[in-house]
């Protein structure tokens, strides 16, 4: 092989190098913040969609009106940050932590959050229809008023959460910690809250037509006005079509 073949043979072969994070970039789609530290900056309305954020810690960043669709945020820290009306359909924060963050009116359509930390953060209208939250930490977290259609959240930790108002239609809940949980006036019709941990929720006018409620622990919950049209109760009783209140 022949000096002039041998480097045209590596041209055509060489493997890329992956492109190192170059934290001092400016903002823009595709940019790559792995790793970097972002604590505390003024991204308001910063299109960051597709990008790579993993591990970046962005702690008190004010994200508000930021374009994050498709963007990769996982094992980020995220520590009371704000997204208020973000918009990062399926986004990724896969382990990310984001601890008493607001996202308020953000939209966060099939977004993936599984294991990440949301305690105390504020969801309050928020967009998150077909979101995936599989063994996600909701603990006290603010989700009045929030669409949750058809939305995985399997074996999350909803435990005093506020869920007042949320509509949480076809959402998958099983194995779900929901203990103390406010899901007053919550739309929860084909919902599936098999096994589920429900004790001490308030329920009270929420709707559980048609939902699975078979082996969940409804001890001390408040079902005043709950309707209960086709709800499978935790002994697999089907309650009546008039039920309200009570599975008869």
């Amino acid at each position: 092989m022949t000096l002039r073949t041998s480097w045209l043979f590596a041209c055509l072969f060489a493997v890329p190098l992956p492109l190192a994070a170059a934290c001092t970039d400016p903002p823009g789609p595709g940019v790559n913040w792995s790793g970097c530290d972002l604590s505390g900056r003024d991204l308001r309305g910063a299109d960051l969609r597709m990008a790579s954020l993993s591990r970046a810690d962005l702690s008190g960043t004010d994200l508000s009106r930021a374009r994050l669709d498709d963007a990769d945020l996982g094992d980020a820290r995220l520590v009371g940050a704000k997204l208020i009306r973000v918009k990062a359909d399926r986004a990724r924060f896969v382990g990310a932590d984001l601890t008493g963050a607001d996202l308020s009116r953000a939209r966060l359509r099939q977004s993936i959050w599984d294991r990440a930390v949301l305690r105390d953060a504020n969801f309050a209208g928020a967009r998150l229809d077909g979101a995936h939250f599989y063994d996600t930490e909701f603990a006290g977290a603010v989700l009045s008023g929030a669409s949750l259609k058809g939305a995985s959240l399997e074996q999350a930790d909803l435990s005093d959460a506020r869920l007042d108002r949320a509509d949480l239609t076809q959402a998958k809940l099983p194995g779900a910690i929901l203990e103390g949980a406010d899901l007053r006036h919550a739309v929860l019709v084909k919902a599936d809250l098999t096994g589920a941990d429900l004790a001490d929720a308030d329920l009270t006018g929420a709707d559980l037509s048609f939902a699975l409620l078979a082996d969940a622990d409804l001890t001390g919950a408040n079902l005043e006005g709950a309707r209960l049209s086709n709800t499978i109760w935790p002994d697999r009783r089907r309650c009546r079509r008039d039920a309200v209140t009570r599975c008869r």
